[in-house]
């Protein structure tokens, strides 16, 4: 099993330093450039580059405190006998009588139209700690969806 978190981790980092090269190096050039203009109560440059740093400092504590709460994830407590991060759902999608596979990921791997759906969606919600067989019904911002799992691989049963 490779190590998914790694992969999170190494993603999360290089947006880190990416932000704090644009904290502490580009924005200090615009402020400074910025008050070379003058009266800083009307001058809308100034305004933005403060807006952004904010917004940039923010953004930076809330990747680190995810960066720390990934480390505290351990994926050996993920269950084995249902459904949990990384595992892989064959449902029926009972209204259209079409079966669809999900994978279930974090926020930073979600991609809807791969089939990787985040445990925080409506629909990687619903999905979380179910066995095949099991029906689901969720709802979702297109309205309410009713699923049967017929296929679960969890992360311990490998790609």
């Amino acid at each position: 099993m490779s190590d998914p978190i790694a992969k999170i981790k190494q993603k999360l980092q290089k947006e880190i330093d990416a932000l704090s090269h644009e904290l502490n190096v580009e924005l200090p050039k615009e402020i400074a450039v910025a008050r070379a203009h003058g009266d800083l109560s009307e001058n809308a440059e100034y305004k933005s580059a403060k807006e952004r740093q904010s917004y940039v400092n923010a953004k930076i504590g809330h990747l680190k405190k995810r960066m720390g709460d990934l480390g505290m994830l351990n994926l050996s407590n993920i269950p084995r006998d249902r459904s949990g991060y990384g595992s892989r759902l064959t449902v029926l999608d009972v209204q259209r009588n079409v079966k669809i596979e999900y994978k279930l990921v974090s926020t930073e791997e979600a991609d809807a139209e791969k089939g990787l759906i985040s445990t925080n969606s409506p629909i990687g919600k619903a999905l979380l700690n179910r066995r095949v067989g099991d029906e689901i019904e969720v709802a979702t911002p297109a309205g309410k969806k009713e699923f049967e799992v017929v296929r679960l691989t969890t992360i311990h049963d490998g790609e």
